[in-house]
């Protein structure tokens, strides 16, 4: 007969809630408070959105095991609910609490973005929509709505799948901008394979919206394709302005 193995019931507190045993100025709720989240390292700030480790495991510890198998903050973005299910230690509850955390960091950065007072940059456009677009699967084709002073009406998602020339209708794009009262519009779409270079399928579209838009009084500030870590504008590189020539030509002005 196995002999079974007393086990302290203090040392099991221990083990479970350590956390609580360290001084205040260590742990992740207190420190943040006290110091700001700017203090606490990425394991310390998902341990606090966790709320509670699992057996044999502190919140800060699986914290640092689910950020290792996902290789960092970058991935567990892109993780989904069913990668995330694959980790020992993240129940429904837990995963929930996760892509909760993640959603509204996501929603924050959007709505920072719709809430500034004029869009000044290509580099603007990409710090807010990189890391939402980034790590996509499959392509996705934004669109921008400005009003006259270029703030931001809304950010509507026109087109999932292969971006081309040929599944991009700008009647479509016409349609929202229309819908929206929009003065003005910014084009961003992204490419899974990590470039930034446009094909010219992208150059051809990007024409045809431009002088669509122009056609109908709607004034197209850029197109952006963001790729792995790094983009392409199309106003910095002079192309708007050339497509905009192309349509004054074509219109005799």
């Amino acid at each position: 007969m196995r002999k079974e193995r007393k086990v302290s019931k203090d040392s099991g507190k221990v083990k479970r809630h350590w956390i609580r045993n360290r001084p205040e100025s260590e742990r992740p709720r207190e420190k943040l408070l006290t110091f700001g989240p700017e203090s606490l390292s990425n394991a310390e700030l998902l341990a606090i959105a966790l709320r509670t480790g699992v057996a044999g495991k502190s919140a800060i510890q699986l914290a640092g095991d689910i950020l290792d198998d996902f290789g960092g903050l970058r991935g567990l973005f892109a993780a989904s609910t069913e990668d995330l299910s694959k980790t020992k230690g993240l129940k429904t509850a837990k995963i929930a609490q996760l892509k909760a955390a993640l959603e509204l960091s996501k929603r924050f950065l959007q709505e920072d973005l719709r809430q500034k007072p004029i869009l000044e940059s290509s580099q603007e456009v990409f710090d807010y929509l990189y890391q939402s677009m980034r790590d996509l699967d499959a392509e996705v084709f934004k669109l921008i709505l400005l009003n006259g002073q270029n703030q931001i009406i809304d950010i509507a998602d026109v087109f999932h799948g292969s971006v081309d020339s040929s599944s991009i209708y700008p009647r479509e794009v016409i349609k929202l901008a229309l819908k929206s009262s929009a003065s003005a519009v910014v084009f961003v779409h992204n490419h899974p394979s990590g470039s930034h270079k446009p094909s010219e399928s992208d150059k051809e579209m990007t024409k045809n919206l431009v002088l669509a838009c122009m056609a109908t009084g709607i004034k197209v500030h850029d197109h952006i394709i963001i790729g792995d870590n790094q983009y392409y504008s199309f106003a910095d590189n002079k192309l708007i302005q050339a497509y905009e020539s192309d349509f004054e030509r074509m219109v005799g002005r």
